[in-house]
């Protein structure tokens, strides 16, 4: 029987078994994302058939690919059942090109893929973050060397003892910003803000810098898979110049130099965004598909 709830802290271990044996790439699949945004999204979780499933229960309802031992050849039937039962259309979101393979493996033709460029995630080598070479990297380099050179400054690890001035710092961030998009603030305050009351509970990494001792930027995520490291908050003041680079830079420097993959997670559509991201020109860009069912499966 499918039972979705919402995640709970202790849900942790159980849920990082199955995502670690599906080695997905995608930001959805980590336990900090479903665990941030479930109150926003209403993710829902549920084991079923040993593997973990995700269904976003909001105004959309849809599910997101499971996750474990591959039962893919029963559980798919089940979901569409499901959705049939609680009155909604079968849906998936974030699948990727992988999940559809393995789909149409099983199910041919049985399902229509549909794109969105929004949900698409910017992954990067982390040597590229680090080293910043050649001609494409220039003004990134450019904003950093200023940035060193303007300022006295400091980069540390998030602890016990600091996490409260990120909290702060965010605190003034939102401030800030709100006033260009309240709704999207709002709604990523709301996250940010679960993650900061179990940073250390659900296992969360993170990197701070001062400048003349007051905390500029921050950032923070998780393990996704054995090579990749998903960043899912980053802030800095937009006017200390070289603030974002820098904290890309420092943290992947300092503290993810072990990992091959960097995923920064996606644009949500925002232009501004897409091209930020694009300017650290990405090594992978993992595509992501709405799935809908073409006919009986």
């Amino acid at each position: 029987m499918l039972d979705f709830r919402y995640p709970d802290i202790t849900d942790k271990d159980w849920v990082q078994d199955y995502l670690k044996v599906s080695q997905y790439m995608g930001c959805e699949y980590s336990f900090g994302n479903i665990f941030a945004w479930s109150p926003v999204f209403k993710t829902k979780i549920t084991r079923y058939k040993d593997s973990l499933i995700t269904k976003s229960s909001g105004t959309k309802p849809a599910y997101c690919c499971p996750a474990g031992n591959d039962s893919f050849e029963s559980i798919i039937p089940d979901l569409i059942a499901h959705a049939k039962e609680c009155g909604h259309p079968f849906k998936m979101v974030g699948i990727t090109t992988r999940c559809i393979e393995k789909m149409e493996s099983i199910f041919p033709g049985k399902f229509e893929f549909e794109a969105y460029r929004e949900g698409f995630d910017y992954i990067y080598l982390a040597t590229d973050l680090i080293n910043l070479q050649g001609k494409k990297y220039h003004s990134k380099r450019n904003h950093i060397a200023a940035f060193e050179r303007e300022n006295e400054w400091s980069f540390e690890t998030i602890n016990e003892e600091n996490l409260s001035d990120c909290v702060a710092m965010n605190a003034a961030w939102a401030e800030e910003n709100t006033g260009k998009d309240p709704e999207s603030v709002s709604l990523e305050q709301q996250a940010i803000h679960r993650v900061f009351d179990h940073y250390f509970e659900i296992g969360f990494s993170g990197g701070l810098i001062r400048v003349d001792g007051k905390v500029v930027a921050f950032t923070m995520g998780e393990e996704l898979n054995d090579e990749t490291y998903c960043v899912h908050f980053e802030k800095a003041y937009a006017n200390v110049r070289g603030a974002y680079p820098m904290i890309n830079r420092e943290f992947v420097k300092n503290m993810l130099s072990d990992y091959k993959y960097i995923n920064r997670e996606d644009d949500a559509g925002v232009e501004g965004l897409r091209r930020a991201k694009l300017s650290y020109y990405p090594d992978i860009l993992l595509e992501k598909y709405y799935v809908r069912c073409k006919g009986e499966v």
